[in-house]
Order: C-alpha cells, then structure tokens, then sequence
C-alpha cells in the first residue's frame, strides 16, 4: 500500500471482533504492517488517532479540526447548504454539510496532496463533490420542511447526523427522528442508537430496519431500553417501517427536520432472507409530494 487513513474508530463490528480491544488492535495491525515507503494519515481528534500509528514504519502525517497537525481545518459556516472552511489557510466552499464530513474533506485533501497532487487543484476538484446516495440526502417540502436519508446505523454515526441538525437548526427545533437497528447484528448497540435519538430529538420514531431472521418487536423491545424515563412520551414505537415514515410526515411542520436513519441508499428490506422493495427516499416523496 502507497498509504492509508484512519478516520475513526467507534462501536461497530462487535459481533465479529467480540471486543472493542479486538477491534482497534485488527485496525492497528494495518497500519503496523505499512512500508516505510508509505504514509500513514491519521486524525488525531481520535482518542484513538496516535494509538494507530505509534509503532508504524510509515512516514506519520496528522490531520485535526481541533488542534495543530499537518492537515488544519476550520469551520467557519456549517449549513444544509455546505461547509465554508479553512483548510492550511486556504479559504474553500463544499456542498457536503457537517462536521463529520468536514473531517472527510480533510482526510481528502491529505491523502491527495501527499499523493502528489497540486493542492489547489485538489480544492477546486473537492469543492465540486456531491454528497453520496442515501448519505445526508436531504430533500425540502414545499412548506419549508427539511427531509434528510441516512445510512447512519451505528451509535457514532446516528450521533454525527443529529449534532450537525442541532449545530444547523439551534437547540429549539422540532426535530423528529425515525430510526431501527438490524436483525442478526451487534445487539448491544440497540439501547444506545434509542438513548442517543432521544438526546437530539424532539420526537422518536423507533421502527424495523433490516429484521432478517429476529422478531423486528424483539429487535424494538432492546431499543426501548434505552429510552431515558423522561422521553417516554416523546417516542412513537411502529414496527411497520411504511407507517412510521407517513407518521413522521404527517407530524412535520413548517422549518422542522426530519431524519430518517438506518438504510440510506439501500432499496430494500430484508424480512427471513427474501428481500422486499423499500426506499426511504422513495417513501419520503411521496408522503411529502416531492418530484
């Protein structure tokens, strides 16, 4: 390998790896195996971020919107319609919104640049990127709604979506949020993706994703668990995905977000290995009348 990035490291693949401990040495091991001829990118707003490289041969290059490194972002407008940064100095506008993305665009630039790319025309090709099917697509009602499709499906990524509508649309907007976990996959985290959904939104929608093989009321009844006491009375619990979409929309007012979360670009859903036609995007157009 010429190179290799790490980004993050957060609660995923536990059914395969069995331990958090397992899982970051499986990532390490890459980035121990890299060449002295490569480089190794890494972000250091990680916990986990030195961790990654600390006995790699690679040449270590950083990157960081918190701190100095290498690679140096700033935010200086986050809204639905881009990022207006900094990046070493140079001032740039993106049509992708959020933080997180924001620490995307800088891995980007730093794999490029250190690629051999000139940095300008990196910029200019980054500042023309579109953001990815189903990853924060958003979509507007006539009446001023804001719909947004997100494959995210693991706590860290549920919480990166709903920071960036509440850094968008301030503390007091109605958000509702409509959201399941899989079937035959890392259970532990279906109380977690509840609680954090619950944290950044005005209203809940919990709901069946990919049920494959489990019972989607077994699957809802682990998320229930972690819904705080005092949000009870915000969360809605329909199993059947179709109705909980068309509930959210009928909810939706004027200015507020909705999220759907969990399956993004995916077209379908997977019930006992037969996989039936579903697309959020889809339901979202029609409840909404968007063309």
């Amino acid at each position: 390998f010429t190179g290799a990035i790490f980004s993050n490291i957060t609660h995923d693949h536990l059914d395969f790896h069995k331990t958090f401990a397992n899982y970051i040495a499986a990532k390490k091991s890459f980035f121990d195996k890299l060449p002295k001829s490569a480089f190794a990118l890494t972000n250091i707003d990680d916990k986990n971020g030195r961790v990654m490289v600390q006995n790699t041969k690679a040449s270590v290059h950083t990157y960081s919107l918190r701190t100095a490194a290498d690679i140096k972002g700033v935010i200086m407008e986050n809204a639905f319609t881009g990022l207006h940064m900094r990046i070493n100095n140079r001032e740039v506008y993106f049509k992708l919104c959020g933080r997180f993305n924001a620490y995307k665009l800088l891995a980007i630039y730093g794999a490029a640049t250190l690629l051999g790319m000139d940095e300008e025309e990196v910029l200019t090709r980054m500042s023309m990127l579109d953001s990815a099917a189903g990853r924060f697509q958003m979509m507007q009602s006539a009446e001023g709604a804001t719909a947004i499709v997100d494959y995210a499906h693991t706590p860290d990524a549920l919480e990166n979506v709903l920071k960036t509508n509440r850094d968008i649309v301030g503390k007091e907007a109605d958000v509702i949020t409509v959201v399941g976990c899989g079937g035959d996959r890392d259970a532990l985290k279906r109380p977690e993706m509840a609680e954090i959904a619950c944290k950044y939104s005005s209203k809940v929608i919990l709901t069946s994703d990919n049920p494959r093989t489990e019972n989607p009321m077994d699957i809802l009844n682990d998320m229930q668990k972690g819904v705080p006491a005092n949000k009870a009375k915000q969360v809605l619990v329909i199993e059947n995905r179709h109705d909980a979409i068309k509930t959210a929309c009928m909810m939706l007012q004027p200015k507020s977000v909705l999220l759907v979360a969990g399956k993004g670009h995916e077209t379908y859903q997977e019930i006992n290995h037969v996989k039936h036609h579903f697309d959020d995007t889809e339901e979202l157009k029609n409840n909404l009348n968007i063309q």
